[in-house]
C-alpha cells in the first residue's frame, strides 16, 4: 500500500459527494469546497477559475494544504499532474460524476484540454 494514499473513508466520501473542502497553502482560514474525483484510487482536482490567488497556486507555491470531508481534516501535498493519459481519465470521471444538469455547462468546460495543466493530485503529508 502507498504510504501517501489517503485514507479509504475519503475516497469513500468523494463516491457519494459532490463537493470537499480545500485550502492551498499554510496561510488561509477558511475551506472552499470544490469539485474533486478519483481515479484508480488517486485524488485529483482541477482550478476552475485558473486564478493567480487560488488553492491551486497556493498548492504551487508552498505544495502542502488540506482537504476537509465531513468533520474530518487531513494534511497534504499537491503536486501538478504532466501525464496527459491519467488527464484524460479524469475528463471521464468528472462527466461521470458531475452529471447534475446544473452542472453540465461546468463539466463541458472543466473537461477541456486547456484544464489539463490546472489538473493536481493530492498526496496525505508526512
Amino acid at each position: 500500500m502507498n504510504t501517501h494514499q489517503l485514507p479509504q473513508d475519503f475516497i469513500k466520501y468523494l463516491g457519494t459527494q459532490t463537493l470537499a473542502g480545500i485550502k492551498g497553502g499554510k496561510d488561509r482560514d477558511t475551506f472552499l469546497d470544490i469539485w474533486m474525483v478519483e481515479v484508480a484510487g488517486r485524488v485529483f482536482a482541477r482550478s476552475w477559475g485558473k486564478s493567480n490567488r487560488s488553492w491551486f497556486t497556493a498548492f504551487l507555491e508552498q505544495g502542502v494544504g488540506e482537504l476537509k470531508y465531513d468533520d474530518n481534516v487531513i494534511a497534504v501535498t499537491g503536486k501538478p499532474l504532466k501525464d496527459s493519459q491519467m488527464n484524460l481519465l479524469i475528463d471521464k470521471a468528472y462527466q461521470e460524476k458531475y452529471t447534475q444538469e446544473h452542472n453540465l455547462i461546468y463539466v463541458k468546460g472543466i473537461t477541456q484540454p486547456e484544464y489539463h495543466e490546472y489538473t493536481m493530485e493530492f498526496f496525505l503529508r508526512d
